[in-house]
This record gives structure tokens, sequence and C-alpha cells, in this order.
């Protein structure tokens, strides 16, 4: 599912994370549960699950939050904000070089208040970031797993 996130651009300072970030993510809600999460993280594009309610990012959820956890054990309580969120006004080069030395390729992006504006998804090769057009072209391309509905 996704958010109705604000609409990364123009609104942003040349060169900041505002700019640079998706602004649609994928998110899941506050009752999505291990085994959901689980499902979700089987695409190897996806490295993290933005978990929010009513606009709020509750949690980022890794597949190392979910190892020995029970199937049925809601996510919002297993992910964490810290080192996995970032401000908007950040300067994205900065962002880029720190994600890229700590192995990250996702950050969340939110507001002063907590809510969700984004996703900063770093590229593979670590030079830059995704961007709208090319995470929607690579979901096209995408064959669902077994099990899985196209929306």
């Amino acid at each position: 599912m996704s958010s109705p996130a604000r609409r990364p651009g123009s609104r942003w300072a040349t060169g900041s994370v505002g700019e640079a970030m998706i602004g649609c993510p994928k998110t899941c809600g506050r009752t999505t549960t291990v085994h959901q999460a689980r499902e979700s993280l089987r695409d190897g594009h996806v490295h993290a699950l933005l978990v929010v309610d009513r606009g709020v990012l509750l949690a980022v959820v890794e597949r190392a939050d979910l190892v020995g956890r029970a199937a049925a054990a809601p996510v919002r309580w297993l992910g964490r904000l810290s080192g996995r969120t970032v401000g908007p006004a950040a300067d994205a080069g900065v962002v880029r070089d720190a994600m890229a030395a700590a192995g990250r390729r996702r950050l969340a992006v939110v507001d002063e208040r907590g809510g969700l504006l984004g996703l900063l998804c770093l590229k593979r090769s670590g030079t830059g970031f995704c961007t709208e057009e090319g995470v929607r072209a690579r979901a096209a391309e995408r064959v669902p797993h077994i099990g899985a509905t196209r929306p």
C-alpha cells in the first residue's frame, strides 16, 4: 500500500533530502504482522517497511528485526526510528555518503512531528538516489511471487 506523502521536488531546496526522496513510498499499518512483513520483504528491492498510523511513522522495520519473532506478532514494536530517519532539509550529498559508509540503503524522511514525507533510496552503486520514475519502472517489470496479487 502507498502513503499519500507530500510531493518531492520544487518545495525542497536543491540538493536536499526532500528533493531526492521518493514521495509516495510503500507503507504498512500498525496491525501488520511479522508474517506479512516477511512476505513484503521477500522482494529484494524492499529493504525496509514503514509502519504508519494516521500519517505518523511509528517504526522502520528491517529484515533483521524479524529474526526469531513469532509470525503473529505486530511489527510496530520490532522496528525503530533511531538511525533510520532523516529530515527533508538535510544535505543529500552528506546523507548519501553516510548511508554508503554505513551500508544503509533506505532512510524514512520525516517532518518535525514524525509525519512521513517520503523515503530516501540509495542506489545499489551508492552513487546517487533512486527516482520515482525508476521505482515505477522496476515495479512494472517485476513478476510477483507465488500467492501475490497485482493491484
